[in-house]
């Protein structure tokens, strides 16, 4: 009887590996997707401090922090210093981020706090409490919009709507982009802004109101022959 041939602990040069699968008490890995899992690797590197792979972030998120930033303030030259400023910030921050959220929430939170003490150096100036609850003949009774207006719905196309969000006072349209846009609850914002919550949704309203009224003025001057 032929002596038993023992199997070599070695592969030989261009022999395929075992499966992973096939090793005993081993599972198949799960693989995420390549894109999420090059996006996680390239944030971890930029977090040891990798300049090229905080230079990938840069690329991956840039055209988002800007258009925020050029939401909140209007303005494109304030929007492309304040992009550049929110970057130095998570240069300075990154390593802080410990994944309780998503990077990009995460990131754009730190973007609105960047906005936000900008404007507060600027010394915007809000809209007193008492101004946004004025009932005047020209301004209108205080009251709440809660249903979509029917006679705007799917007409109003993405140009003309920003156009109008950018034509807001500063006061009213951050706060209308922190709660109707970015969905920030009215507590956060009166956080952010150290107002009261009323202040807060009185502006809102007032935002709204006019932001109604610059749509409307629109479409009617389209209609109009």
């Amino acid at each position: 009887m032929a002596p038993e041939t023992k199997q070599s602990d070695t592969l030989t040069v261009g022999s395929n590996p075992p499966a992973p699968e096939a090793e005993a008490g081993c599972s198949p890995r799960f693989h995420p997707d390549p894109a999420d899992d090059s996006a996680a690797q390239i944030l971890e590197r930029a977090q040891a401090g990798d300049h090229t792979a905080f230079s990938q972030l840069y690329s991956l998120h840039k055209r988002r922090v800007y258009s925020l930033c050029l939401r909140m303030v209007g303005n494109i030259a304030e929007a492309e210093d304040l992009t550049q400023e929110a970057f130095l910030q998570l240069h300075r921050k990154i390593a802080t981020f410990r994944g309780d959220s998503a990077f990009s929430t995460w990131l754009h939170r730190l973007t609105v706090n960047v906005v936000l003490m900008h404007l507060r150096r600027k010394g915007l100036n809000l809209i007193s409490l008492d101004e946004a609850l004025d009932t005047s003949p020209d301004s209108g009774p205080v009251r709440s919009f809660g249903a979509q207006d029917l006679r705007l719905t799917g007409t109003i196309d993405r140009m003309t709507l920003e156009k109008a969000i950018a034509d807001l006072p500063p006061g009213y349209r951050l706060i209308f982009m922190l709660h109707d846009i970015d969905g920030y609850e009215h507590n956060e914002i009166a956080t952010m802004l150290d107002c009261s919550i009323g202040n807060s949704k009185s502006q809102l309203h007032k935002a709204r109101m006019k932001l109604r009224e610059s749509l409307s003025t629109k479409l009617n001057a389209e209609v109009l022959p």
